[in-house]
């Protein structure tokens, strides 16, 4: 399929344009990664390439069909209620199949996007409205005083954390997770985030009480600490149009949308199906850790560890002699400032309600950095292989 056409209403920053020509000159001294990605659409070719993050495996680049980017531009439309002339805000690299999708929903709907370099703070020098735009959770995090500037938002490419959600109760913006991949052409699902009604909130569990043997915090080897903390509140994904979802013998989630692929897809998302419309994303198949017969999602184990770590940190499971893999708390943090983190960090623990015993971790780790994809993305095995090079 040649795309040879664009919405009349179409605009970047303000700029409209009679021809696809006009836009390429445009885009030429604008922007030369925008004007690739415009050039190679506007092309004879019926498929883009596109880049995947590479946040679970090693980066590979797929061929996506031109007419499927379309129709999951329509079903955005579709289901945000978002028509022609709605004001966007375009701060993702079009490097990316997110940033992609933002202008191709634009030049399809007939949007006027402004398009705004990408940084971790992309409303620092905006002063308008926007009725649109997507961001990663760093973007959102670092734009809480200035969200209200965005009528409806869309937050992908990792998890947003218990804290930002609850900053986020209190912003008028609508805020949505989203559920998708490259594959997908973004996300097929979403749940909102803030001002949502059916929030679950769990009861508090009888704290646990464990020796230093059982949960031990390591510093360069050495055993410190404990740490038990509590259970946040959860939401389900909603289903956009044309989306069947059922799950496979694993649990995992399995995705049937012929408007955006033509193939079934099998993912290694473990999910809970609430409905034919409805899914709870329990965490990665590959991620799963089976300790002592225990099967322990690190994802939801990090919704409850959310609220006493303010640094960026992950579970994980590595062998263990007795157990078969047991759960370790690794956490980014400089290690001369170890000591330091401690003392308020052990004070926080003794105020929290406790996991359950088995999703109390066993060891905890600091280093400096993890290791990341491209776009910011933590490489949890290379993180992992890290520190067992370095122990």
């Amino acid at each position: 399929m040649v795309q040879n056409n664009f919405h009349k209403d179409f605009k970047i920053n303000n700029h409209s344009f009679t021809s696809v020509d006009e836009m390429l000159i445009f885009a030429h001294d604008f922007s030369e990664e925008i004007h690739l990605f415009l050039e190679n659409w506007f092309s004879s070719e019926d498929f883009i390439l596109v880049k995947t993050s590479g946040s679970t495996g090693n980066p590979k680049t797929i061929q996506l069909q031109k007419k499927h980017m379309v129709n999951s531009a329509l079903a955005t439309g579709d289901f945000f209620n978002l028509k022609e002339n709605t004001t966007a805000l375009l701060c993702l690299p079009v490097a990316y199949i997110a940033g992609k999708m933002m202008l191709i929903r634009a030049f399809t709907l007939g949007w006027n996007i402004d398009i705004i370099t990408s940084n971790s703070i992309p409303l620092k020098n905006i002063f308008k409205c926007y009725d649109f735009s997507a961001m990663v959770p760093l973007q959102v995090e670092n734009s809480i005083e200035k969200l209200h500037q965005i009528k409806k938002l869309i937050v992908g490419g990792g998890v947003v954390s218990t804290n930002l959600q609850e900053k986020l109760q209190t912003i008028t913006t609508e805020v949505y997770a989203t559920y998708g991949m490259t594959e997908t052409i973004t996300h097929i699902a979403v749940k909102k985030l803030n001002q949502f009604s059916s929030l679950r909130v769990p009861n508090p569990r009888e704290k646990q009480s464990l020796s230093e043997e059982e949960n031990n915090i390591y510093i360069d080897g050495k055993a410190e600490r404990q740490m038990s903390p509590r259970a946040e509140p959860r939401g389900y994904y909603q289903t956009l149009p044309n989306t069947t979802i059922y799950k496979d013998e694993r649990n995992c989630l399995v995705i049937k949308n012929t408007k955006v692929s033509d193939e079934v897809i099998f993912t290694n998302d473990v999910v809970n199906l609430i409905s034919d419309k409805q899914f709870e994303w329990l965490g990665r198949f590959d991620n799963v850790i089976n300790s002592g017969g225990i099967k322990l999602h690190p994802e939801k184990i990090e919704e409850k560890l959310a609220d006493i770590i303010a640094q960026r940190f992950f579970v994980a499971g590595i062998w263990d002699e007795k157990l078969g893999e047991k759960l370790v708390l690794v956490i980014e943090y400089q290690s001369f400032k170890v000591s330091e983190f401690q003392s308020s960090f052990i004070e926080k623990i003794k105020n929290l309600q406790t996991l359950s015993k088995y999703e109390i971790p066993k060891e905890i780790y600091f280093i400096d950095a993890f290791v990341e994809t491209e776009t910011g993305k933590v490489q949890r095995k290379k993180t992992l292989q890290k520190i067992q090079t370095n122990s």
